[in-house]
């Protein structure tokens, strides 16, 4: 016996100057959990009210299956079982993104510049995590600052430290992956790192204090922890290998 085909009714915005892109997710979403869609386009901003009005509903699209209204894209997903992220919920997807990107990126110019040397992988990957840590932090340096200030010991004592950390970053960064200009490189990696280190530590383990990290920039809701700290103890490896490293020629 055929087992009854699965239809759904879909309420979607579809208007010569804008299509909604959630409508079109939850088109995707329907046909591929194997339903039937009824795809009813709302062409109009006065249809589109009338059918909020009508429903009691403050936005679209609108999914109905078995004539049940289940709601909007984030509700069929549930509905579906799939995850959604509340607002405003923390994530270390920013960081664990940033760093995966980092040791890809690192593995190829390592394999390319040398063939595949292990210990270079270290360094090379340090250096590349604080170039992308530091574009992120770029995109928006006022909202990074304003974010930095909640946690960072000489922030709070100059805020101008807050608009100057992610070009120091930056820079270190580039010199540090170029291997040039050791002398200016390794301090300035060795004070932001030191300085990140014990205000993360004082913040998060002394004070006790849930704050959310600008290490990515600041607008994610990354939690100020133990990724952090790791960020700015990486930093402070790097700073003191470069300048170990050239008393010990191998």
């Amino acid at each position: 016996m055929t087992a009854p085909e699965k239809t759904a009714v879909l309420y979607r915005m579809v208007m010569p100057d804008h299509v909604c892109p959630y409508g079109r997710k939850s088109l995707w979403l329907l046909r591929r959990k194997g339903y039937r869609v009824d795809d009813r386009h709302l062409t109009t901003r006065a249809g589109t009210d009338a059918f909020k009005a009508e429903h009691g509903v403050g936005t679209t699209p609108q999914t109905f299956i078995d004539g049940k209204r289940i709601g909007g894209h984030d509700d069929l997903r549930r509905f579906f079982g799939q995850i959604v992220p509340e607002p405003g919920a923390t994530s270390y997807v920013p960081v664990i993104a940033v760093f995966a990107v980092a040791a890809l990126i690192a593995a190829v110019v390592v394999w390319w510049r040398e063939g595949w040397v292990v210990a270079s992988f270290p360094p090379t990957f340090i250096s590349i995590s604080m170039c992308l840590l530091a574009m992120l932090k770029l995109q928006d340096v006022e909202k990074f600052s304003t974010m930095f200030l909640n946690y960072d010991l000489l922030a709070q004592r100059w805020p101008g430290y807050g608009y100057l950390y992610p070009f120091a970053e930056l820079g270190a960064g580039v010199l540090m992956l170029a291997g040039v200009l050791t002398w200016l490189s390794a301090p300035v990696a060795l004070v932001i790192g030191g300085i990140g280190a014990v205000s993360v530590f004082k913040a998060v383990y002394i004070d006790r204090r849930r704050l959310k990290c600008a290490c990515v920039g600041g607008s994610t809701n990354v939690p100020l922890g133990f990724v952090s700290l790791t960020e700015n103890l990486m930093m402070v490896a790097m700073a003191v290998w470069m300048l170990v490293m050239p008393m010990h020629p191998a």
